[in-house]
């Protein structure tokens, strides 16, 4: 199992994603002999996971099912530990299209928190790329190391810690695209364009308050640094579902009465029409707000 490679079968040592229904996944560590708790009752890693194909429909003790699925950057967004706030996939899709990251990028990022974003960025730019990541706190760093390695994505990612303001990333001239998620931003431009290649690249600085945008701009502007602008992604679910309407009826067509003769017989009443059965959409009663502003900047050729 690795979060680049999709693998068929479910192995001892694999962290799979175990699906319990609609918008609730756990992440789970297999191991021979071990059991998972669940509300549907007991899952046996040992006969009910190892083995058995990804994606599998498995029966717990009580009777209730789950599904396993593999792991995938996506899905350990919404089942990995929350050690800091975290990236969603709303804006992790932005983030990587406009840093233009593709295989064999070479990625800074700082700082790395929980690594929802490292896990999309490792996924990118593998094979070949490489992903620098620095971390403030020593303890979030040595946990990220830990399941970089559990996740077989180690081989592909540097992580330090240090601080970046101060320290920058322990590389020079190497990146294509640096991203920012600290507090400061503005006094970590100077190292990532240090960091990033002579012939340029993209750089992206996630921050909740719009005061914390207006500084880094100014940063970006001062360094150098063109194609500045800010975004902020909102996200709008449409539910579709079915719905059935009941058609008006409006009485006889009161053209056909000119043309009657005068001794025929009205008509008899027609009967209402038909329900009719169609699909629509219709907007969710609450929607995730406000999330946090992405200002890119490109770095000229120099």
């Amino acid at each position: 199992m690795s979060f680049i490679e999709y693998s068929d079968l479910i192995q001892d040592g694999d962290v799979a994603i175990v699906h319990l229904g609609h918008n609730s996944v756990t992440a789970v560590k297999v191991h021979h002999g071990a059991q998972t708790q669940t509300r549907f009752g007991v899952i046996r890693h040992s006969t009910d996971l190892i083995g058995q194909r990804y994606g599998s429909k498995v029966t717990c003790s009580k009777g209730g099912w789950v599904h396993v699925l593999h792991p995938t950057p996506e899905l350990w967004t919404v089942a990995l530990p929350h050690r800091t706030q975290i990236l969603y996939t709303t804006d992790i899709a932005m983030v990587t299209m406009m840093l233009e990251l593709k295989p064999g990028s070479v990625v800074c990022e700082s700082g790395t928190g929980s690594g929802s974003l490292s896990h999309a960025i490792l996924r990118t730019i593998a094979p070949t790329g490489h992903l620098h990541t620095v971390e403030f706190h020593q303890q979030r760093a040595e946990k990220v190391v830990e399941e970089f390695k559990e996740h077989r994505v180690d081989h592909l990612v540097t992580v330090r810690n240090q601080d970046v303001c101060k320290d920058g990333f322990g590389v020079t001239g190497v990146a294509d695209a640096v991203f920012l998620d600290i507090p400061s931003p503005w006094e970590a431009v100077g190292h990532a364009k240090a960091a990033m290649k002579k012939h340029g690249g993209r750089l992206c600085s996630f921050s909740p308050c719009i005061e914390q945008v207006q500084r880094t701009c100014q940063a970006l502007t001062d360094r150098g640094f063109e194609e500045v602008r800010t975004l902020e992604v909102l996200l709008r679910v449409h539910n579709v579902r079915p719905v059935t309407l009941q058609l008006p009826d409006f009485g006889p067509d009161s053209s056909s009465s000119f043309s009657q003769a005068p001794e025929e017989a009205p008509p008899s009443a027609a009967p209402n029409p038909a329900p009719l059965k169609i699909k629509t959409t219709t907007l969710p009663r609450e929607m995730p707000g406000h999330t946090g502003y992405l200002t890119f900047a490109t770095k000229p050729r120099t």
